[in-house]
């Protein structure tokens, strides 16, 4: 059974950090991809930040140049490092993985998400 948990998130105050963390388990076939998406109150859920099994990254416009995804393959472990939050970085923000199905598809998992709530 696959299991995605976060955690990290919490409420600090703007132009602070955080650091999400994503545990993976029950894995089997290959991951193509891994990151995080974030939901608002009120909007739809979006990309945040992107990691291919290359190293390639990919980021949302405004995000870019504060946030860092990285990866502990050895610990099935997935991360966000988020600096210089701002309050519109509130949202839940939930981990992805992509995971290649002998059959061709890609099936998605997701984790139950974590709150990150930043203040004026």
């Amino acid at each position: 059974q696959v299991q995605l948990e976060e955690s990290g998130g919490g409420l600090v105050q703007a132009g602070g950090s955080l650091r999400l963390s994503c545990a993976h388990s029950g894995i089997i076939f290959s991951i193509n991809a891994m990151g995080w998406y974030r939901q608002a109150p009120g909007k739809q859920r979006e990309l945040v930040a992107a990691l291919t099994t290359d190293g390639s990254t990919n980021y949302a416009d405004s995000v870019s140049g504060r946030f860092t995804i990285s990866k502990d393959n050895a610990n099935n472990m997935v991360y966000l490092q988020m600096n210089s939050l701002k309050p519109e970085d509130t949202a839940v923000y939930y981990c992805n993985v992509k995971v290649a199905s002998p059959f061709g598809s890609v099936v998605n998992y997701w984790g139950k998400g974590t709150l990150v709530t930043v203040s004026l």
